[in-house]
């Protein structure tokens, strides 16, 4: 008799332990590892097969871009050619927006890109560069940002927004609209990442006499890294404000192309070179 209390005691202390082993043991053990990992930085690395495909546009497409995204917005141009402007005839502009933007960039410059304090230096330093291969004046003075303006634009495809690129636009400053002009760099825009510049309006001493369009376009195109360029012909030429100008088409996107146009204005003497 005694012996079967004895056995139904054991049966009842195991059971009493097996209760209790499985109310506390899972948060004892959740404690124990808990310890193991709190208060400890741990390092995981991963793959890269998550990431994004970033495509890396080259120098023709990039002007083709940009040049969409200006003719979406209103580009820089002299008092001259602002008020001269003829409209084309049979365009519905309303048809033209959407598909390309061109927006100030408010995040401001990555990395990667040139910053608000070296732009103008960067623009001196591409003006440098542009008059040693006979593309610009010698006659140009540098920029200073006490006379200029300074704005980070993005130009984005909107249909295909991995298409981006980010340019400075470098202005005469508003303030200056009384100062003497002469020799001044009026309008330009700059690759962010780069610096080359894409287009620009200067004031000059010289003529339109004097140039040579088809050896400064070639020069231009170097020093873009552009390639697959031709001589163009306007369809309606009459829509050009300018009396003196040569135009060139280059390759673009997807068998698209961009016109280049050298010109000159009488007058003010106001050589450019501007993108449509």
């Amino acid at each position: 008799m005694k012996q079967m209390e004895k056995k139904s005691l054991a049966i009842l202390a195991l059971t009493a332990l097996v209760l209790l082993v499985s109310v506390l043991g899972p948060e004892q053990l959740a404690r124990y590892k808990d310890r193991g990992i709190l208060n400890q930085i741990v390092v995981d690395e991963t793959g890269s097969a998550g990431e994004g495909y970033r495509y890396t546009l080259n120098s023709n497409e990039k002007l083709y871009l940009l040049s969409e995204c200006l003719n979406h917005q209103v580009l820089p141009e002299s008092e001259l050619s602002a008020m001269t402007r003829v409209p084309a005839p049979d365009v519905d502009y309303e048809s033209l927006i959407g598909s390309y933007a061109f927006v100030v960039n408010r995040q401001g410059p990555s990395g990667k890109e040139i910053t608000g304090e070296e732009i103008y230096e960067v623009c001196n330093r591409e003006i440098g560069t542009l008059k040693e291969c006979g593309v610009l004046p010698d006659d140009v003075r540098e920029v200073a940002a006490s006379s200029y303006s300074a704005v980070l634009y993005s130009a984005i495809d909107v249909l295909e927004p991995q298409n981006n690129m980010s340019v400075w636009k470098v202005s005469l400053s508003t303030s200056q609209q009384n100062a003497d002009k002469a020799n001044r760099l009026i309008d330009a825009y700059i690759d962010a990442e780069s610096g080359r510049i894409y287009e620009f309006y200067v004031r000059t001493e010289g003529t339109w006499q004097e140039l040579e369009p088809d050896r400064m376009i070639g020069e231009w195109s170097s020093y873009m890294g552009l390639t697959g360029w031709e001589n163009y012909e306007p369809v309606n030429p009459l829509l050009e404000t300018a009396p003196d100008y040569r135009k060139y088409r280059f390759a673009g996107i997807d068998g698209r192309s961009t016109v280049v146009t050298i010109g000159f204005y009488e007058g003010i003497n106001e050589l450019f070179i501007k993108i449509t």
